[in-house]
């Protein structure tokens, strides 16, 4: 299969292909050959590899190519056909992750409200209205390590608690 389309200039002849496997070459000029019928094949062939190029760009994964495993049942485990939605396992797995998110939220949430105000007022510069610790730093008068050793401070902290 070509991948690419053929000048004009270099077009010298044309081989076709039929079903039973016997060929027939076409050169322009020779034999009395149609210029029109020529430019018509060639154009049926260009619009074939046109259409197989829009096919490789929009399908360029088969997924009956992956598969994990030998076997009948391995079509079975694609990955790409996969639906997870009722593994009760999965279910279960997605359960435990979130209850330990929550458990991990309702420990920040009690952290943070034992940070002392100028700690709790940079946060919420930092994280709730995306500061920078320059902006921080001109807002309040202070150098910009101030602000990176307060952060350091309330990470520290917060680590603990959490």
């Amino acid at each position: 299969m070509r991948k690419f389309k053929t000048a004009e200039d270099n077009r010298t002849n044309y081989i076709y292909y039929f079903n039973d496997g016997t060929s027939y070459t076409i050169t322009p000029g020779e034999n009395g050959e149609n210029a029109t019928i020529i430019s018509q094949l060639h154009g049926m062939d260009d619009d074939e590899l046109d259409a197989d190029r829009r096919e490789a760009y929009h399908c360029p994964v088969h997924y009956e190519g992956y598969h994990d495993g030998d076997g009948d049942d391995a079509d079975d485990r694609n990955p790409y056909l996969e639906d997870d939605t009722y593994n009760p396992l999965q279910q279960i797995l997605n359960s435990i992750a979130n209850e330990e998110r929550s458990l991990q939220i309702e420990k920040l949430k009690v952290a943070l409200s034992e940070l002392t105000d100028k700690q709790k007022d940079t946060v919420v510069k930092k994280f709730y209205r995306n500061m920078t610790n320059v902006d921080i730093a001109a807002e309040e008068g202070v150098s910009e390590a101030a602000i990176r050793n307060r952060l350091t401070k309330i990470y520290a902290t917060l680590k603990k608690k959490i």
